[in-house]
């Protein structure tokens, strides 16, 4: 089974232990020498996150392993999100024993199940058990072709505890990985990308909204040189990195309204981008004009389960290319630089001119703030930028409300590997990002609300352990505030006590000391901080602790409710 993972290359496997692979565990302590390296988590759902947070900043699979049933029922909300978010994480399991002979009394059969991936067989892209050590090989070994194979997912393997003990006899012959690996992306039908690119290069003000294409590394480069290539505008949804934020022609959705072709390119949710949604009533409305073109181009259908709606609303598109982009984006730009023959030059004006209106208003709005106390939350974005920018800087999943691409200088492809995926997400992401850039030299920013790392405060513990280093800024409004906004618009909807909204939302009375907590764990820990003043230095000494003690460092930042 060790042969069989390590031949697959991960570097990493994390887990809580378990004694339903304790004969696999043994094997990858003693007979692999901790290679790949064990990194020990206090909860499942965090050793989901944590590789999670490594495939996406590391763009490779990372391992983990659940104990038997109930292991694998703490992480599966993990698991879920690692598909919605479509990041390969190979998840292992023990299984049984399922020979009744070797179970033990009560416990190995409460913990077993006839088919243990039928439990997250709905939200991820292959499940297997296989039935004897020499189907152990192949079994892992498709696994990671699956995972890794675009549109990527998680994939999980229950492996027998009997067979983890039993004592091989024969030798196993492995397959041979050198011609086993992920197979080549799919490619777009030449035919329709034309198709695509002739529309998209007759357009007088074109526009890209993007999501996904930055999995692949060049897809930054290449969306800029089609952007500045053909003048058109780009809305990055920040599901990845896919372009630079301070770009002339960097744009928001509130620019789609003027455009007369929109293009989206890896996207799954088309509506979320292009619709104005009202927050009470649930009304949409589409800011496409009607007469626009609407093109397409990613996974569509191939990526579509049939038990979560992930998939979204469908949209009626003009041209639609089922490809993986980091195939078809080099392919669309040859045509685009063979059919383009418009300049654009006024529609080219139009988004310098949008692009310096938008940050002009972000920083107006951030200079009215900048005095309140507790902090407002651009400007804590403002006092992290002046230290991050001072190193070669990662940001982890969080944005602070989104404040941090109207702050921050977003230059590389590896600055942000995406966002996260709302509360309870954030931290053990975080913390595989960091593990992703460990050794690096890159001071990794995590802006870390409160209420997520409430859920899991012990994820603190497993970065102090490991010397994982990371900063931690916490974007604490004392609040599940996300939530306590919609019982606001549900308590003025309905006509009542819209004062009484903070009850079973605030974090408070008491208030968590999330220095303290960080300094018990292991930490570098300063705060609360309240005053606007005081964050900047604050934030500074941590930078400091991270990057010359090569440990996590976490500045408790009081912030406004936002």
């Amino acid at each position: 089974m060790v042969d069989a993972i390590k031949a697959c290359g991960f570097k990493y496997i994390s887990l809580n232990p378990g004694s339903s692979y304790r004969g696999l565990h043994d094997s990858l302590v003693n007979y692999a020498g901790n290679d790949p390296e064990i990194i020990t988590c206090n909860h499942e759902k965090l050793a989901v996150g944590i590789a999670h947070g490594y495939t996406k900043a590391a763009r490779e699979p990372m391992a983990c392993i659940l104990h038997d049933i109930v292991g694998l029922l703490q992480g599966t909300m993990g698991i879920y999100y690692a598909w919605i978010d479509r990041a390969p994480v190979v998840v292992f399991g023990g299984a049984g024993p399922m020979a009744y002979d070797r179970r033990r009394p009560n416990i190995d059969w409460i913990h077993t199940a006839n088919v243990q991936g039928t439990v997250v067989r709905d939200y991820t892209k292959w499940d297997d058990q296989p039935a004897s050590v020499a189907s152990v090989p192949q079994s892992v070994m498709r696994a990671y072709r699956i995972a890794t194979a675009s549109p990527q997912g998680p994939v999980y393997v229950a492996l027998d505890a009997g067979l983890q003990e039993d004592e091989v006899g024969d030798d196993i012959a492995l397959p041979n990985w050198d011609r086993l690996k992920t197979p080549s992306p799919v490619g777009p039908d030449p035919r329709a990308l034309r198709a695509l690119a002739e529309r998209l290069c007759a357009a007088e003000r074109p526009l890209i909204v993007t999501s996904y294409a930055g999995r692949d590394r060049d897809a930054f480069a290449q969306l800029t040189e089609l952007s500045e290539l053909l003048g058109v505008g780009v809305v990055d949804t920040g599901w990845r990195l896919n372009f630079p934020n301070r770009h002339p022609h960097a744009v928001t959705m509130d620019l789609i309204p003027e455009s007369d072709c929109v293009l989206f390119v890896d996207v799954k949710d088309m509506g979320k981008w292009t619709q104005k949604l009202d927050r009470t009533t649930r009304q949409i409305e589409s800011l496409i004009p009607p007469d626009a073109a609407i093109l397409d181009v990613g996974f569509n259908e191939l990526g579509i389960g049939a038990w979560s709606h992930d998939h979204a609303q469908l949209h009626e598109t003009d041209v639609q290319v089922t490809a993986d982009t980091a195939v078809a984006l080099p392919l669309l730009l040859d045509l685009c630089r063979e059919l383009n023959a418009n300049a654009r030059e006024t529609w080219r004006a139009r988004l310098r001119e949008f692009h310096d209106e938008t940050w002009e208003a972000w920083g107006r709005q951030a200079q009215a703030e900048a005095s309140l106390s507790p902090v407002a939350t651009s400007r804590l974005a403002v006092e992290v930028w002046e230290v991050a920018k001072d190193y070669d800087w990662v940001l982890t999943a969080g944005t602070a409300s989104g404040w941090a691409p109207k702050v921050w200088d977003f230059d590389r492809e590896y600055r942000h590997p995406g966002a996260s995926l709302g509360t309870a997400t954030q931290i053990g992401m975080s913390i595989g990002v960091a593990l992703a850039h460990k050794g690096s030299g890159r001071l990794v920013v995590d802006l870390q609300p409160d209420g997520d790392l409430m859920f899991d405060l012990g994820a603190l513990w497993i970065a102090a352990y490991h010397r994982i280093p990371m900063l931690a800024v916490m974007f604490n409004n004392r609040a599940y505030y996300n939530d306590w906004e919609h019982q606001e618009r549900i308590a003025h909807a309905r006509g009542t006590d819209v004062s009484r909204a903070y009850i079973g939302m605030e974090i408070d009375k008491p208030a968590p000391d999330f220095a303290a907590a960080a300094r018990a764990m292991g930490w570098f820990g300063e705060g609360p901080v309240d005053d606007p003043d005081q964050v900047q230095a604050a934030v500074r000494r941590a930078a400091d602790a991270v990057m010359q003690e090569g440990r996590p460092a976490l500045v408790d930042v009081v912030c406004q409710y936002d």
